[in-house]
């Protein structure tokens, strides 16, 4: 498909705004407001209040998701330097492409090289050159390469000298930059590597190096005096800027812990090896000199610690969330820092004391389920957090549904408040949020935590599969290396099959390294990582096996058959299997190798149960790997795909793929999902994103952009649910107009809607209302070449309104349309379309009918008519006062003057009965009571407040508020053909013009919109 018809589509953010992890912070001394911070997916963001809001600023300009390290040049701070890629080796990461810079403070951004380090642990800038910088890279974590160690340039990173090199396999992981001598530097180097079963930390290469000379040469420290005997892993190191003979490094070792040197690295001492500053050292393991204090220290882990006595004694400092990775001190105001860990980034003024919040959309999903409610609600678990649930409106509101932070979630679908959740170690629990029961329902309830794989009996994943058959909702599955089924809510559970993984022996070991272990489930490894049973038959199930193989069952779990792809690598992970939803014998399958160093995508698909399988990965990039893959409910064949980079689409059951980005972010989509006319993903890095209503996406072909003009027919709307009714369509070229029009069933015209092209000379005028009191500006048509969209509220034409209306409680918005059928007819490059839509009532609801919601459109339509009514005799009074004015100012006749000022004094009586026109400010109406319209407009709202027939009572409060403004036109028909017929006659005498009555024709403007 030409990517112009993709353009009119659009992706929406509905949070939550709960920030995921951060190991990446900075500042700016001579900016006390200003800080930078990198999320592991979400990219870069920045602050200019102190971290009270924030804003991504790498969106435009990334190429990955993933913010290793962010430096600010002391002496230009519009100068930042941005490291990609993860050095925080956790299950999860997401690498990187180099090194990106901005000299504008952030706001564009220029890649600058180191592309193939993958991983950046830092950058240092000198403090008086920002041309100059180095960078400290860990490399590539899944295998050997040579683009790692420290890297050096002197011309802004246009160009780059490696340093300090040990081997391909160790890389830079700490650098420390004296700011007194800026040609002094420490730098610690790792040996460490990932594979999809293990973690080694540790190994002959690492080591602790510093340079005098700005690189040119380095002095290997690692056998100095009083530093432990090698193996060594992770290393941190800090260089006091308040006396730089006073170094600060803690070491991963068998006999590591906090070491101090006071002679520049020549000789040390322990001086603390607690083991909360030493636990999961391949997590943690930094330290940061204070800039001013030399026996001042922070050391960074699960919590963040400050010493005062250089090391000796530490004293936990309370922060927002834990495991913390970065900490920024200013260097001017010690006082003054930030702090980044796995809830995002947060400030603090006052050492520590107090610190910002983490309200940023920054999560990590790993999935994305939506739930039966209406509006339906979306949910994830949350890396580093919890389960998360939030409404598809987006309103912020979250809530968590059990399990943890790596875990499914299969809610119920014929109970909106049970739900399935796990987490690691096979947990698995049952929420009902109704009663508030929480239960255990483990499968097997042997906690696994610290044993190899080889070593538990069901080995359950980070994040295994917890699924509802959809054929069967009493029925839930789960799986170790083995499927599990229970249909009686997890009372008793019953094995379905053998083991469906590879389980070979060299993959089932200890994982961690050679100095300390590290396993806590995401190293789990030979299970069946994807199970998907068929929404078309209940007795096939898909499973696949994060060692490469596939297997189905035909016959409900009493026999299974491996159906791997013959092409398929060994120990490609099976990330997720689809189960068609239009045919039992159709699958896709999405795999990754990229913990094996091979980031290639490996996607599949199968129309005959396994026998044979069709590689389907044109169109997509060669290491851009993928995740998830789900087929649409309604148009076989339409496919979206979930990368480490995006969303693809395919039209042709993944015979050619190109991507659904738009403006998304660049972030990992971990998880998909197809609700009615939406689409869901979940990001691992930027939460949750919804494209709304894709019923475009299930119309489109090939042909589509041969017509001059195209209209597609638009998906059912739902009131009170949709977010209005999309109109889509396509011009082939740009229109100089564009006209909608809406007609109900029986042929009546319901609303005309028309654009034509923006202008673009001019700033448009501020009509000086208050933001959130004049409502949200009128739709506009789209005319451009390629793709629209316009969304109809559902509403019928508005009141009247005029300039400087006020009102409490209150609007001149139209009343929503009932249930029926309505056509669409487009107008455009002299063409006509049209196509029907319909508008149906919220079946949720069940104790309303469509014969209600007639009633209640009959009535609001009633009340809109006398608002307008109302606001056309305010402005037909004001008409009237307005010529009365210039009338008398153009004569000194006493009696004219007389009458003229009589009539308008009781013109104001009338007005002031309607509308209260002393409102100037929108909370003026706590002191000058609200009028007639203003009580009919609150009258609408109250009979619309939702979906159902009109109480009784708002019944008998309009028909006497409409009596009473019916009194106030009839006492304003008098006034007209007395008091005004003989205040004419008086002008004409005097040879003046006649006041002339009648309501003032809106402006043109206004008119176009309805």
């Amino acid at each position: 498909m030409e990517p112009a018809l993709l353009a009119g589509l659009r992706w929406r953010s509905i949070g939550p705004a709960r920030g995921g992890r951060s190991q990446a912070v900075a500042g700016s001394a001579s900016r006390p407001l200003e800080y930078y911070f990198g999320a592991t997916g979400g990219g870069l963001w920045k602050t200019t209040d102190g971290g009270v809001t924030w804003r991504a600023v790498s969106d435009r300009f990334f190429k990955t998701s993933s913010v290793g390290t962010v430096a600010v040049s002391e002496s230009n701070p519009d100068v930042v330097y941005a490291g990609t890629g993860e050095t925080e080796l956790r299950g999860n990461i997401i690498q990187g492409d180099g090194v990106y810079k901005s000299t504008d403070a952030g706001k564009t951004w220029t890649h600058v090289g180191l592309d193939k380090t993958k991983a950046i642990a830092r950058i240092r800038v000198h403090p008086a050159n920002p041309d100059i910088v180095y960078v400290a890279a860990l490399g590539n974590p899944y295998g050997p390469n040579p683009d790692r160690g420290v890297f050096k340039s002197t011309d802004g990173g246009k160009t780059w000298n490696r340093v300090l090199f040990h081997d391909e396999k160790t890389g830079a992981v700490d650098l420390s930059l004296d700011t007194k001598n800026p040609d002094v530097l420490y730098a610690g180097l790792w040996e460490v590597f990932r594979t999809p079963y293990s973690l080694s930390s540790g190994g002959p290469g690492g080591g602790l190096y510093k340079t005098v000379d700005g690189g040119k040469t380095w002095t290997d420290l690692t056998k100095n005096s009083g530093l432990p005997p090698r193996i060594w892993g992770k290393i941190g190191v800090s260089v006091s800027a308040a006396d730089p003979n006073r170094v600060y490094a803690i070491i991963e070792a068998a006999s590591g812990g906090m070491f101090l040197s006071d002679d520049g690295g020549t000789t040390w001492k322990m001086t603390n090896d607690d083991r909360r500053i030493r636990q999961r050292a391949f997590y943690y393991t930094r330290i940061y000199a204070d800039p001013q204090v030399k026996d001042t220290v922070y050391v960074l882990n699960t919590g963040m610690y400050r010493s005062t006595d250089a090391g000796r004694t530490l004293r936990a400092i309370r922060v927002p969330h834990g495991d913390n990775h970065d900490l920024w001190i200013a260097s001017n105001d010690p006082t003054r820092m930030i702090n980044g860990n796995d809830g995002g980034a947060n400030v603090s003024t006052n050492a520590g004391e107090t610190w910002t919040d983490q309200d940023f959309p920054t999560a990590q999903f790993y999935n994305v389920i939506a739930t039966a409610h209406v509006p339906y609600h979306v949910c994830g678990a949350q890396q580093d957090n919890s389960t998360a649930c939030v409404s598809s409106v987006g309103d912020g509101r979250l809530y968590d549904v059990g399990g943890g932070e790596s875990g499914y979630i299969a809610p119920d679908p014929e109970d909106t408040d049970v739900f399935y959740a796990g987490s690691y170690g096979g947990l698995l629990t049952r929420v009902n949020r109704r009663t508030g029961e929480v239960r255990a329902i483990n499968v097997w309830p042997d906690n696994p935590m610290g044993f190899s794989s080889g070593d538990i009996t069901e080995r359950f994943q980070w994040t295994y599969p917890i699924v509802i058959a959809p054929t069967d909702p009493n029925t839930l599955y789960v799986t170790s290396q083995h499927v599990w089924k229970t249909t009686n809510e997890g009372q008793s559970w019953e094995r379905i099959s053998p083991d469906l993984s590879r389980h070979d022996p060299s993959t089932l070991g200890p994982s961690g390294g050679p100095i300390t272990l590290d396993q806590t489930g995401v190293e789990t490894y030979a299970v069946i990582f994807a199970l998907a049973p068929s929404p078309v038959d209940g007795t096939v199930i898909w499973a696949g096996s994060d060692d490469g193989y596939v297997h189905v069952t035909r016959d409900g779990g009493k026999s299974w058959q491996k159906v791997t792809p013959p092409d398929l690598p060994d120990f490609t992970r099976i990330s997720l299997i689809e189960a068609s939803p239009h045919d039992a014998g159709t699958a896709y399958l999405a795999g990754n190798r990229y913990q094996l160093s091979d980031r290639g995508p490996y996607v599949y698909r199968t129309n005959d149960y396994g026998r044979t399988w069709t590689k389907i990965v044109g169109g997509l990039a060669g290491d851009d790997f993928a995740r998830v893959i789900r087929e649409d409910k309604k148009r076989k064949g339409l496919l979206f795909l979930g990368t480490e980079t995006g969303i693809h689409v395919s039209f042709d059951a993944g015979g050619t793929w190109q991507s659904l980005r738009l403006e998304l972010p660049v972030t990992p989509v971990h998880g998909i999902e197809i609700k009615g006319n939406d689409l869901l993903i979940a990001t691992h890095g930027r939460s949750f994103y919804v494209m709304d209503n894709i019923s475009v996406l299930r119309q489109m072909t090939r042909d589509t952009t041969s017509e001059p003009v195209t209209l597609f027919a638009p998906a059912d709307a739902v009131r009170s649910v949709s977010r209005g009714a999309a109109i889509d369509y396509y011009l082939k070229n740009a229109a100089d107009k564009v006209t909608i029009e809406i007609v109900d069933a029986a042929g009546h015209s319901v609303r005309t809607f028309t654009g034509t092209p923006p202008k673009t000379e001019g700033a448009v005028p501020d009509e000086g209302g208050e933001e959130g009191f004049r409502g949200a500006p009128p739709a506009r048509v789209p005319v451009k070449q390629g793709m629209n969209r316009f969304t109809w509220d559902m509403r019928y034409p508005g009141a009247r309104d005029f300039p400087g209306l006020i009102m409490w409680a209150g609007s001149t918005r139209g009343p929503m349309a009932p249930p029926g059928r309505y056509t669409v007819t487009l107008t455009a490059n002299g063409m006509t379309k049209t196509a029907d839509v319909q508008i149906r009532r919220n079946e949720a609801v069940r104790t309303v009918t469509d014969a209600d919601l007639q009633e209640q459109f009959k009535l609001a339509k009633q009340i809109n008519d006398k608002v307008t009514l109302a606001n056309e005799s305010v402005l037909r009074i004001r008409s009237l006062k307005d010529q009365i004015a210039d009338r008398l100012g153009k004569t000194p006749d006493a009696k004219i003057k007389a009458a003229g000022e009589a009539l308008t004094e009781k013109l104001t009586g009338v007005e002031g009965e309607v509308y209260q026109y002393r409102n100037r400010s929108s909370q003026d109406p706590l002191n000058f009571p609200i009028r007639l319209n203003n009580k009919l407009a609150a009258l609408q709202g109250i009979v619309e407040s939702g979906d159902g027939k009109p109480t009784d009572q708002a019944s008998t409060v309009f028909k006497d508020l409409s009596e009473r403004l019916d009194k106030q036109i009839a006492q304003l028909e008098a006034l007209v053909k007395t008091d005004l017929a003989a205040l004419n006659k008086l002008l004409a005498g005097g040879k003046l013009d006649p006041v002339k009555d009648g309501v003032p024709p809106p402006p043109a403007e206004t008119a176009s919109r309805f």
